[in-house]
């Protein structure tokens, strides 16, 4: 699950004459008010995988449930819990791994490539749009980043992400289509915090 979510939301370093697009903005800050409005949002995600030569390298079904800057992603029986200070990453037979999430600062969350805020950490640009929907590309400002760029597509009649194209370091691609989402979802706390006890006996966890 680890290079899943390493692989899933990575992208290369862009030039630094990316701007800030003013109608770019404005679509991205109408998601932002609207996730900081929502009390609970789960989100059903389809993931596909290409390699730098078009080969297909599968797809995964994503569960997931967020709530501010926590958030809890599921694949199967893996699963990556963030209760907004650390990062559990179990990779579904025995290992559990441990980090803070500042260390994942180089990567780009769940909760950000859904939340609509990225004024800190992208420029971005429009590049076109309808009555229904608008695609923008977002690049990292920090080039210690491991991006290059992401491709959104914008439902601007529900403010939200239908899609998101993402280019790895090695020229793969990860297409992230959201079959749903709920911004009214009711999320008890309690699923944001790390339980030793959920998880099989034998699995050890790893700082």
């Amino acid at each position: 699950m680890k290079t899943f979510i390493l692989s899933v939301f990575t992208f290369l370093s862009l030039a630094a004459s990316a701007q800030k697009d003013a109608i770019a903005k404005q679509i991205l800050d109408q998601i932002g008010a609207k996730v900081k409005a929502s009390k609970g949002i789960m989100v059903s995600i389809t993931l596909t995988s290409k390699n730098n030569k078009g080969k297909s390298l599968g797809s995964k079904q994503i569960a997931l449930q967020m709530k501010g800057e926590k958030y809890l992603l599921k694949e199967g029986k893996m699963e990556i819990l963030c209760d907004g200070v650390n990062i559990y990453n179990f990779d579904g037979v025995n290992s559990i791994s441990k980090s803070n999430v500042a260390e994942s600062d180089q990567t780009l969350s769940p909760q950000k490539l859904l939340s609509g805020n990225y004024d800190k950490d992208f420029n971005f640009k429009l590049l076109s749009q309808d009555n229904a929907k608008a695609t923008i590309e977002l690049y990292p400002i920090d080039k210690r980043k491991s991006f290059q760029k992401v491709t959104l597509v914008i439902n601007k009649q529900q403010s939200a992400l239908s899609s998101a194209l993402i280019l790895d370091k090695s020229n793969n691609m990860t297409d992230v289509k959201v079959s749903s989402i709920n911004y009214s979802a009711s999320l008890n706390d309690k699923i944001f915090l790390f339980n030793r006890a959920k998880y099989p006996k034998n699995a050890e966890i790893f700082d």
